[in-house]
């Protein structure tokens, strides 16, 4: 990989990682249903009468829209509000990679290495630790939608796969008119009028920063950097750098918002690196379903 390009795929990881904290920071003073639907209308207002429409049937765009901004940045909101430590979320999500695996063996007769099992029973491993550390009902119950969170995200990388879709790009704005409207009436069955009023009266300067810092650096940025590499090199060579995510979203975490790591949270966070390290970074037919913004990634 040339330099250039592994300096963008570096500071695309540092984007993602530190994207985490800074969400943290705009949830503080938002509701995450509504600080999540306000991101994704962001993202799609007014890119969408500029851009052309992606050249796939539009049953994909929208199923990927929900999944990836209700299913996915919907639950990791909605967990980091809960207690989740963001640094922890960003570890988390990658488990994607092992849910995406196992939907390619499924749905794709994809064949499976003894080291994936091996990866996926560490990682496994590594998980109840980081459950064994939480402390209280609301966090344990933030964990679970950040590990609900992975499936989406693994559901919305077989979505891609099968839509064929090229223009990645266009494919994200026009699928991020989608997750706004059931986010917000989510916010509105939940807690009714409350998530709005508290958000009007409590947004801020940092929350309008978060906010900025997640539409177009997190998601629009990073995701056009992200699957520029994945074009140009192959996905054995560029998707190990995903795990650089969690480092840069742990450390930031602790500088930014002062998150503590428990010593049983390093240990399973060492634990579950290792995992990913043995089942999913390797060569083979399994890596090859395309991941789509480890945003998001995105995350976005």
């Amino acid at each position: 990989m040339e330099k250039k390009h592994l300096a963008l795929a570096l500071f695309v990881t540092f984007v993602w990682g530190v994207n985490f904290p800074i969400t943290k920071l705009g949830l503080d003073s938002m509701d995450p249903f509504v600080l999540t639907g306000v991101r994704f209308a962001l993202a799609a207002f007014p890119l969408v009468f500029f851009i052309r429409r992606p050249s796939v049937h539009f049953g994909y765009v929208a199923a990927y829209g929900l999944i990836f901004g209700v299913g996915m940045w919907g639950a990791i909101n909605y967990g980091i509000a809960s207690g989740v430590a963001p640094g922890i979320a960003s570890l988390i999500i990658q488990l994607s990679a092992f849910f995406t695996m196992f939907w390619g063996a499924l749905l794709f007769r994809e064949t499976l290495r003894p080291a994936q099992w091996v990866g996926a029973i560490v990682v496994l491993i590594g998980l109840i630790g980081i459950f064994l550390a939480q402390k209280g009902a609301h966090q344990v119950f933030g964990i679970a939608l950040v590990v609900l969170s992975a499936i989406a995200w693994s559901i919305g990388n077989v979505i891609i796969k099968k839509s064929g879709v090229k223009e990645i790009f266009s494919f994200m704005v026009w699928a991020s008119l989608f997750p706004p409207l059931p986010l917000l009436l989510g916010a509105w069955w939940i807690g009714g009028g409350q998530p709005f009023v508290m958000t009007w009266r409590n947004i801020d300067g940092v929350a309008l920063f978060s906010l900025a810092f997640q539409v177009y650096l997190a998601t629009h940025f990073s995701y056009w950097g992200w699957n520029s590499l994945m074009k140009l090199y192959p996905v054995s060579m560029v998707a190990p750098l995903s795990l650089m995510i969690p480092v840069f979203g742990i450390l930031s975490s602790i500088l930014l918002i002062g998150e503590r790591v428990q010593p049983l949270e390093w240990a399973s966070i060492l634990v579950i690196i290792v995992g990913l390290a043995i089942g999913i970074y390797r060569r083979g037919s399994a890596t090859v379903i395309m991941r789509a913004a480890p945003e998001t990634a995105s995350k976005a």
